[in-house]
């Protein structure tokens, strides 16, 4: 039995992550369930096995998306020590799980609320875990004696210009260029050594 429930297991992460591969690169409102399903070579009923709706099925797809990118990005962390090199490693990392995201999809998941809100929860728990980050370095002594909550507040709100490609349009600078600009400059602003 276990063996069949593994399976299922399995069989389900693939079948979110080829959905997921499919809507980071053409977006996911023109898509019904059932072009959805043709893409993936599945039936529809294989489709409503994950989800009841094209709504849910999305949902949960994006909710798929933003675990395993917190998982890469906290993985990348674990491999640092020292806080700033922890906090160039979290920052970068976040842009190069984001690297997929095409506009078509960045563009969907601002403009369905569901998907917004989950991507607004992500961007608060990723600045909550650069404050950590920060507020570590800070009890060691690496950083200056700064507001974490602030420092992250700041980098939470460059992290949203870039996904929403605010920050692309500005300046020409990619998502991965962007996020080592921000590691460096943030990193450097709070550096004790530099301040």
């Amino acid at each position: 039995m276990a063996t069949d429930t593994s399976f299922a297991t399995r069989r389900r992460g693939d079948l979110f992550d080829r959905l997921l591969e499919l809507l980071l690169a053409e977006g996911f409102a023109q898509f019904g369930v059932a072009d959805l399903a043709a893409r993936l070579r599945c039936s529809k009923s294989t489709l409503y096995t994950l989800a009841d709706s094209k709504e849910q099925l999305v949902a949960k797809t994006v909710t798929h998306f933003f675990r395993s990118a917190t998982e890469q990005v906290e993985a990348r962390v674990a491999q640092e020590s020292g806080a700033r090199a922890k906090v160039i490693a979290y920052l970068i990392a976040v842009g190069d799980a984001l690297s997929p995201a095409s506009d078509a999809f960045m563009t969907d998941l601002h403009g369905h609320a569901p998907t917004r809100e989950l991507y607004e929860r992500n961007t608060a728990a990723a600045a909550r875990r650069v404050g950590e980050l920060i507020a570590d370095g800070v009890a060691t002594g690496e950083f200056r004696d700064v507001n974490a909550a602030f420092a992250a507040d700041l980098a939470a709100s460059m992290m949203s210009r870039i996904q929403r490609r605010d920050v692309a349009a500005t300046t020409g600078l990619d998502d991965a260029q962007a996020y080592r600009q921000l590691a460096s400059i943030l990193t450097t602003g709070i550096d004790a050594a530099g301040g």
